[in-house]
């Protein structure tokens, strides 16, 4: 049987996975759930398991064919050293298996493998540069700690700014009320939902804050300036890092554009391709076949 290539992109929101030949020619496409290592390491290796079973029986290819795949698993969590060796011992069927970060295979599918850096912004964010022969990352220590961007801090200060509007500290907008409405305006029910809610959880609702500020609400735009703001700080040392060549990508990256400064706005640059192209890349230069 020929060589296989198997991508995964592993992030906190969802897991996607991408199974092609040796001509990179796609035999099948799959998505599940999240996928962060670093939060739920054994439930996001379930999920890509069950991710990379339906590849193959989407593909329609015998169990045997595992063996000649190479694996490229970029996952969110992974550059977290204690993650990393627990990772060592997870081994899938299959001829090799390579893993990397989600934002590594990112910067691989933005540039086509040229030198260049991205910043991932979804449900966390994390950026890293790529000069041609390794990688620099940046952020990715998850939401405690770091995510600046992200659509999970964004989440969390609209709640908080929901709170300190119900409380009458400062005043409502129609964004707030919404948000409150959600936990039946009620301080109590937001605090029981908090204390068992998942960076994915403090992520839901942002399109609403973005619709929000482009009506104007002014809670609204405070918050997308804010997340803005952070978005700036994190890709300044990355453009240095990659001589301009930065790409924006994940579920934020299209409706914080607009909002960034016009000094970093007008270095971005369009991806060439998606993560999980660049996992599937990676998989050929392992496999030392043409791309």
């Amino acid at each position: 049987m020929q060589s296989l290539m198997l991508g995964i992109d592993g992030g906190g929101t969802r897991c996607r996975g991408r199974l092609t030949d040796s001509e990179g020619r796609v035999l099948a496409e799959a998505t599940g759930g999240p996928a962060n290592v670093w939060s739920q390491f054994d439930a996001a290796l379930q999920v890509i398991e069950a991710v990379m079973n339906t590849l193959y029986s989407q593909a329609g290819l015998p169990e045997d064919a595992r063996d000649y795949t190479t694996l490229v698993a970029g996952l969110a969590g992974a550059n977290v050293a204690s993650v990393r060796h627990r990772l060592e011992g997870w081994q899938p069927r299959c001829q090799a298996r390579h893993v990397f970060t989600d934002v590594e295979i990112a910067c691989a599918g933005a540039h086509a493998g040229e030198p260049g850096a991205v910043f991932i912004i979804g449900t966390g964010s994390q950026g890293a540069a790529w000069d041609g022969s390794q990688f620099t990352l940046l952020g990715g220590w998850g939401f405690a700690l770091s995510d600046a961007g992200s659509g999970a801090i964004l989440g969390q200060r609209a709640r908080r700014l929901a709170l300190l509007a119900h409380e009458g500290i400062v005043p409502p907008s129609s964004l707030t009320q919404r948000i409150m409405a959600t936990y039946q305006h009620s301080a109590e029910q937001m605090l029981l939902w908090s204390k068992q809610a998942t960076p994915a959880d403090w992520g839901e609702g942002v399109p609403d804050i973005f619709a929000a500020a482009r009506e104007g609400d002014i809670h609204a735009v405070a918050l997308v300036e804010e997340c803005a703001a952070d978005l700036a700080q994190m890709v300044q040392p990355l453009l240095a890092r990659s001589h301009g060549k930065l790409a924006l990508m994940g579920g934020l990256a299209e409706p914080i554009t607009p909002w960034l400064p016009a000094a970093i706005a007008t270095q971005l640059v369009v991806p060439k391709s998606d993560a999980l192209s660049g996992a599937i890349r990676l998989a050929h230069q392992f496999n030392k076949q043409p791309v």
